[in-house]
């Protein structure tokens, strides 16, 4: 392995296995008809792969799987599977994923080679980075913006991040926000460049 990880610009620092249970949801709870808030533990797994080549894009990225638990239980209330990659021609740093909700997403934003913090936005009527989502969810909970800002200190990986949805039960685009501070348990090697 090479200690030369610049292939993968912001993104190296996040290669491994990451673990947090200080996770806090804020998101409309239809058993009690009402907003609320649900602590959550969390575990991430970024695995390193590339070059991905498009004619003259070179992509390089992480294998993303993501679940969460509200404390206490053991079945996960959430989970997330997909790819973020580094575009370096660009500067742009993208997080691409689908929920088992019916909904999947690509996320984008710029980025220095060696951020240790930046922001990816989609936008459901964009189409550079969007949102697309089953038929339920366009009628009752429609997705129409998301924003995630992430930072990286070390072996500590902190997000926050927001969904505008259009919900049926309410007037006015509802928020709900994740955020979480994890700790790497286990890190992953970055492969040499090609």
């Amino acid at each position: 392995m090479t200690s030369d990880t610049s292939h993968f610009g912001p993104l190296a620092q996040l290669a491994g296995e990451w673990e947090g249970d200080g996770g806090l949801d804020v998101s409309y709870h239809h058993a009690d008809d009402a907003p609320g808030d649900t602590s959550y533990r969390e575990t991430i797994m970024f695995k390193p792969f590339g070059p991905v080549d498009n004619g003259d894009q070179r992509l390089y990225g992480l294998d993303y799987k993501m679940a969460a638990w509200r404390l206490g239980e053991d079945i996960p209330f959430h989970t997330e599977v997909g790819y973020w990659l580094w575009d370096a021609a660009l500067g742009h740093v993208m997080r691409g994923f689908v929920i088992p909700r019916g909904s999947a997403l690509l996320a984008g934003g710029e980025a220095a080679p060696d951020a240790t913090s930046f922001t990816m936005r989609a936008d459901v009527d964009s189409d550079e980075y969007g949102i697309t989502q089953n038929t339920y969810l366009l009628r009752n909970a429609r997705c129409i913006a998301y924003e995630c800002n992430l930072s990286v200190d070390g072996d500590t990986l902190t997000y926050d991040e927001t969904s505008t949805l259009a919900m049926k039960e309410y007037d006015e685009p509802y928020l709900h926000t994740d955020r979480n501070v994890l700790k790497r348990v286990a890190r992953l090697e970055i492969p040499p460049p090609e």
